[in-house]
């Protein structure tokens, strides 16, 4: 049942468009989707130990990337992620390497990364000539409404098919790095750094390999997430607010199982459309707020999340039966 489960889930996922697909839900359903793909993302690299507080700064890149390659150069969006995904590599790499090399970790990389999504959203918002600053930025959009070409598409159910592509594809990379070599390197080095450089880990590559790997899918969540709503500004895409949602998300769902980022997805977007709904504009800043309060409360009574919990709790109840 257990190897079955995924391809149920899958094919009912699939199905689900064609069975119900009235635009407000489905619209709620693509952007789970999309947030899902960038949590998911922080996840590749924080399960071991590696906390950013600094992916907001990464999907800025790769949503205001693609935004401004496509306005100003008439770049594809098909090309402008990938440019945008190296963009986010390099500047990951120069954070992450000085740190690597001169032993930054814990509460003091969480720091740094921080000051990194900081930077990001500072530069967003005071380059208001070419970004639009705090009023935001649109990327053009092509006459008729939808291009393939341009990664424009009328359809929910069009849209809906891409972000479940995406989710898909950072859930088997997520399964492919659980199960590759990368993650014994990296477990070793969250337990004891010096015992794992001692016993022949290169600690420096295998940090700066997860991170980059994390740095390009967040930053490709950037871009799809841009082109989806076609509208971006500094807030909704990059910054503290943005990456401390993607922590949230993470944690309360299970950060060490594969479905907890969705269910963290799901949480986070269902909470701010609640509060949006019933407070409307009264309550702008209170899903951040609420995010914070949770995050404590989960890291201190239920640090494995919903999913981590509920699985412990299935397994155990099997081991005791």
């Amino acid at each position: 049942m257990n190897k079955a489960l995924p391809w149920i889930v899958g094919a009912a996922m699939i199905a689900l468009p064609f069975v119900y697909s009235a635009p407000y839900p489905m619209h709620l359903m693509i952007v789970v989707l999309i947030w899902s793909f960038a949590y998911t993302s922080w996840s590749v690299m924080g399960r071991f130990g590696l906390v950013s507080l600094g992916h907001g700064g990464f999907m800025g890149v790769g949503a205001y990337g693609t935004a401004l390659l496509w306005n100003h150069l008439g770049l594809t969006p098909w090309i402008g992620i990938p440019i945008s995904m190296v963009m986010a590599v390099a500047l990951a790499l120069v954070v992450a390497y000085p740190c690597s090399r001169f032993r930054i970790t814990g509460h003091y990389f969480a720091l740094v990364t921080l000051a990194l999504s900081a930077i990001v959203l500072q530069v967003a918002t005071a380059s208001r000539d070419l970004t639009g600053g705090s009023l935001g930025y649109t990327p053009e959009r092509v006459q008729g409404g939808g291009n393939i070409l341009a990664f424009q598409f009328e359809s929910k159910i069009s849209w809906y098919f891409v972000a479940l592509g995406f989710w898909a594809l950072g859930l088997l990379i997520r399964w492919w790095v659980d199960r590759s070599m990368i993650a014994y390197a990296l477990e070793a080095i969250a337990e004891d750094e010096d015992a794992a450089g001692a016993a022949g880990v290169n600690v420096t590559a295998e940090k700066l390999k997860i991170t980059a790997l994390s740095a390009a899918m967040t930053a490709a969540a950037g871009g799809v997430y841009c082109q989806y709503q076609m509208f971006i500004s500094p807030d909704t895409v990059s910054g503290i607010s943005v990456s401390l949602q993607m922590v949230f998300a993470a944690v309360v769902g299970g950060i060490y199982v594969l479905p907890g980022p969705t269910v963290g997805a799901i949480i986070t977007i269902l909470l701010a459309e609640g509060l949006r709904i019933f407070f409307g504009t009264g309550a702008l800043g209170y899903d951040n707020l609420v995010y914070g309060t949770l995050l404590v409360v989960f890291i201190i009574f239920l640090p494995q999340g919903l999913v981590g919990a509920a699985w412990n709790k299935l397994t155990g109840a099997r081991q005791t039966a």
